[in-house]
Formats: structure tokens, C-alpha cells, sequence
């Protein structure tokens, strides 16, 4: 699949549920109103559609939401789509967790085929996570990491940096990721839903400020790793770790875009930060036949924008209205 600026498009992110056990008041307003069962894809229809993606040249799922790992029956889907990885059509099933509840899930992830995570956390102290989740219990996050080691996942924790609230964190999120043996990616906070009376403005802290901190402790060496992914990477050379940084807002990583983004509702996005989109529930409940399917997503594919648009000041509208947690984290 080749979008109109010859991309190959080889990267299908799939939120599976717009539900999560937490509310992270920078994805989520505190009251938010959940989608109706009836206007999800069932796993079924999941499989479907994620095999036909993987038949059309897709190479990589990560499946997200809202947690994943909430929905009822996942291990269901996630051992379906593990056939894909034995038969080599697809190379890599991954996951995007909170982490609450790896401790359950990790030995079954990794059977399924699944070798590495990734798990969002903001902060290493327990007041300022439950502040951030407005009631997780970071010891959750800890006992769920413990487990994916033991299992043997690749974990890589992702952190959003949120000034005045984790901005102070950020060497120590550094030293601890490298003795827990993490990758660690910090990104920058995303113009995505309303958020009610939070206003991001306040929330963002760009990812210069976060490299110049770094610099202060670290001699930071540029890495050419290409990933097809937003993320740009260093390693610091005293401990060799290497980190990565997502920046929507400084700096625009579309040129080399590879994904598209499936809801659970079977919407299909093909950029994270504009709203045109396809409907893929409605060819996948008209036929029992793949093919309307096929057509649908080549004609979505040809669509596929240069980049997105963001932007973030006091005041101003989200980019878009919906919220990440229905995108797909």
C-alpha cells in the first residue's frame, strides 16, 4: 500500500477500546462518556479487518486504546492475530499498555507471540501518579513491569512531559529506566478532545527543554535509527541508553509516516491529526466477502495527507475533537 507521497504504508495501530481504568487528565476528561458495545467491532470483526490489512502488506500491529488489556476477551484477538507471526506475513505484534494490568497479562502476551511493550508512565512517585491518573496506584504499574520482565518482554516506557507537574523527573525517569533495563521515549503533550476546564497551554512543555536538561547531565549522540516511527533518538553516552523523543509540536515527523490508525469502531484515520477518515464497519458487516473491505481501505490509502497540523496556545480548540484514547494511543 503506497499513499500518494510514496510512502509504503507497513504500520497498523488498532485501538481496541476507547475504555481505560485510568484518567489521565492530559487524554481524558474525568467524566467521559464511553462508547455504546453496539458501535465496536467485535473481535471478530478486529481480526478481520487487522488480517485483511496484514494480507494487503501490512507488517506491524500494535494494538492500543484507551487499555487494552480492559477489554473483555483480548487475549482472544491477540492469540488469533499470533498466527500471522507464525506464518512470517506479519514480523512484529506489539502493545501499547498503562501497565495496570501486565501482571496478569504478560506470561500470556509473550506465549502469544508478543515480545515487546510499550507502557505509558509520567512519574515515579505514587502521590504525583495518582494525581496524574486522578486515582491509579503506581505499585500496580511496578508489580505489571516486574511481570513483562520476568515473562520476557522488551519493555519501553513512554512519558509525556507535563511542565510543573514531572518536568523536575526527568533525570531521575533516566537513571531508572536504565537500571530496570527500559528504553525510555518522552513525548510532547497532544492537542486531541476536550478536556473541559484543563487547558493544555498549561500542560506543555516542549522537548527542547527536555533534550537541554538531558544535555546538563548527559552528552547526548545523535542516532540515525529509522524506525518509520515519530520518534527521534539519541544515546547518552555515559550509560549507552537510548532515548527517544516524540515531538508533534516542534517538530513535524510526518515525512516519513508509515501508519494508519484503525478505531474501535472500525473508523479508520490516516493521519493522527486530521480528522478525514473511512468507515470500515459498514463493508465489513454488508459482505461476507473481503473485497468491499479491500477497496474501501485502497481508496482510504490514496487519501492519506502529508501531515498533520497541529497546534497548541491558551485558548485555542483542540486540533481535533476526538479524543486519543478513541484514536488509538
Amino acid at each position: 500500500m503506497i499513499d500518494p507521497f510514496g510512502r509504503s504504508v507497513s504500520y497498523l495501530r488498532v485501538s481496541v477500546t476507547d475504555r481505560c481504568d485510568l484518567r489521565c487528565h492530559y487524554c481524558m476528561s474525568e467524566d467521559m462518556t464511553f462508547l455504546p458495545k453496539k458501535d465496536l467491532l467485535s473481535l471478530e470483526e478486529l481480526d478481520r479487518v487487522c488480517s485483511t490489512f496484514v494480507r494487503l502488506g501490512v507488517k506491524k500491529l500494535r494494538l492500543t486504546g484507551g487499555e487494552p488489556l480492559v477489554r473483555k476477551g483480548i487475549m482472544t484477538l491477540i492469540e488469533g492475530l499470533g498466527r500471522h507471526l507464525e506464518t512470517g506475513a506479519l514480523e512484529e505484534l506489539t502493545l501499547t499498555t498503562n501497565g495496570t494490568q501486565l501482571d496478569r497479562f504478560a506470561e500470556p502476551l509473550f506465549a502469544a507471540g508478543v515480545r515487546r511493550v510499550n507502557v505509558s508512565l509520567d512519574t515515579l512517585v505514587p502521590d504525583k501518579f495518582r494525581a496524574i491518573t486522578r486515582w491509579g496506584r503506581i505499585e500496580q504499574v511496578f508489580q505489571g513491569l516486574e511481570a513483562a520482565k520476568r515473562a520476557g518482554l522488551a519493555v519501553k516506557i513512554n512519558m509525556v512531559a507535563l511542565k510543573g507537574t514531572n518536568d523536575a523527573e526527568i533525570p531521575a525517569m533516566v537513571q531508572w529506566c536504565g537500571e530496570q533495563g527500559f528504553d525510555l521515549t518522552f513525548i510532547e503533550v497532544m492537542p486531541m478532545g476536550d478536556l473541559g476546564e484543563q487547558d493544555r497551554a498549561d500542560q506543555y512543555m516542549p522537548l527542547t527543554e527536555v533534550r537541554a536538561r538531558l544535555a546538563q547531565h548527559y552528552r547526548l549522540q545523535e542516532l540515525d535509527d529509522q524506525t518509520g516511527g515519530p520518534a527521534r533518538y539519541v544515546r547518552l553516552a555515559e550509560t549507552g541508553q537510548r532515548v527517544g523523543f516524540i515531538t508533534p509540536l516542534t517538530h513535524n515527523f510526518c515525512e516519513s509516516c508509515n501508519r494508519v490508525r484503525l478505531t474501535c469502531t472500525g473508523t479508520l484515520y490516516m493521519c493522527l491529526g486530521q480528522d478525514d477518515a473511512t468507515d470500515l464497519r459498514a463493508p465489513v458487516r454488508a459482505s461476507q466477502s473481503d473485497q468491499p473491505l479491500e477497496e474501501a481501505i485502497h481508496a482510504a490509502i490514496a487519501r492519506k495527507p502529508k501531515g498533520h497540523d497541529f497546534m497548541i496556545g491558551r485558548g485555542l480548540a483542540p486540533a481535533v475533537q476526538r479524543h486519543m484514547s478513541v484514536t488509538g494511543g
